[in-house]
């Protein structure tokens, strides 16, 4: 497949710079992505899957007949920086919705600013129960990726005692308040919980903490970078011959800035990998690779959760004949459509999804088991 990028898409290398329209196109949507902070990493995957979604999207005739452009911007930026970026493009630029793949603090800030009068798709791992007007979920909830997961990993490797480390923000705690749970109706035991700001880049304080609770199992929710410092100094520290790790943000790139000598023992849960053998993921990866090349960011979880939610804002668009967003809302329930991850049906602004548990040991993620169509505890009343 060949793709007409330098129409689609003048200036996607540049950070924080917006995408040149094509000339004909009729609809702008802004894609907001981390090309700074934390989540840098997960930045040009993100990019690349958007516009591999915004061609498809072209060839198959637009959104109700127009075709769309795409707009990007950086939010890896503090909440408020980034909903003046948002807002820049929806009243500088004219954009007519958003796809968000960002960190759930910057979701709540873009909410207040958007208020329910443009649509907004939100695609990443999140924490769960948002619900508001125009807002669409595409991302795996902690009901998804650790309900059935904690209690397969505590049998499989006969762990108990759980420590958990995260950013401190709404999504690593609100996601612990449920993973407790999780682990005790599996019979385990919290031993420790603690969260650090996003600026720490030492972790020897949280290391030994971790040694001394006698730990056997560490759930991180520590985002990007983070999780690459943290894991590199836990496999150092040796703590992998305690505890195995379990990870619900642990995608290929940060994988790969791990290390598969700093791995070992490494667990990570999502409803997206790239080796997950299905039709739809393998069209999806010859279409990636022939789009962008061997050398492109790898694919991932994070990065692809754009193109899926770029082609559920075109889906849920043509289902209504419209971007308003009340008649958005009234079509929204019962939405389909496919994405790599398969065929999937809207229920309750959010969606039910296999989820895969993975192993990392060894520098690639090898899928250990599949938990079919999990559905979120965490979605919004139909």
């Amino acid at each position: 497949m060949t793709l007409n990028f330098a129409k689609l898409f003048a200036c996607a290398a540049l950070p924080l710079a917006l995408a040149s329209a094509p000339a004909a196109a009729d609809i702008k949507i802004g894609v907001l992505v981390p090309d700074s902070g934390p989540g840098g990493l997960f930045g040009p995957s993100t990019r690349n899957s958007a516009m591999l979604a915004a061609e498809r999207i072209n060839r198959g005739g637009g959104i109700n007949g127009e075709q769309i452009e795409l707009v990007f911007a950086d939010v890896g930026v503090p909440p408020a920086e980034a909903a003046q970026a948002a807002l820049r493009l929806w009243k500088g630029e004219g954009v007519d919705a958003f796809v968000g793949m960002h960190d759930s603090a910057v979701r709540e800030a873009l909410l207040g600013r958007f208020s329910g009068q443009v649509p907004y798709v939100y695609t990443p791992v999140y924490e769960g129960n948002s619900c508001a007007p125009g807002l669409y979920i595409t991302g795996e909830t902690p009901s998804q990726q650790l309900a059935p997961v904690i209690p397969f990993v505590m049998e499989k490797e006969s762990v108990s005692k759980w420590y958990l480390i995260g950013h401190d923000y709404n999504w690593p705690r609100d996601t612990n308040a449920l993973a407790k749970q999780y682990i005790a109706g599996a019979g385990g035991e919290v031993v420790g919980e603690e969260y650090v700001p996003f600026t720490v880049a030492e972790f020897d304080s949280s290391l030994q903490r971790i040694r001394e609770s006698g730990a056997d199992a560490v759930l991180i929710t520590l985002v990007g970078g983070g999780s690459v410092g943290f894991n590199v100094s836990f496999a150092s520290f040796g703590m992998d011959r305690q505890a195995i790790r379990l990870g619900t943000l642990i995608e290929e790139n940060t994988l790969a800035g791990i290390g598969s000598e700093n791995a070992n023992r490494l667990y990570s849960s999502a409803g997206y990998f790239a080796s997950i053998q299905t039709e739809a993921a393998a069209a999806f990866a010859a279409d990636y690779s022939a789009a962008f090349g061997s050398d492109a960011p790898a694919l991932n979880g994070l990065g692809q959760s754009a193109y899926e939610g770029l082609m559920l804002l075109a889906a849920l668009a043509n289902k209504a004949g419209s971007l308003d967003v009340q008649a958005l809302d009234e079509a929204a329930e019962g939405t389909a459509w496919s994405t790599p991850r398969g065929d999937n049906v809207l229920r309750g602004r959010h969606m039910a999804q296999t989820i895969y548990l993975a192993d990392g040991t060894g520098g690639a993620f090898t899928i250990v088991e599949a938990f079919e169509s999990v559905p979120s505890s965490e979605a919004c009343p139909s």
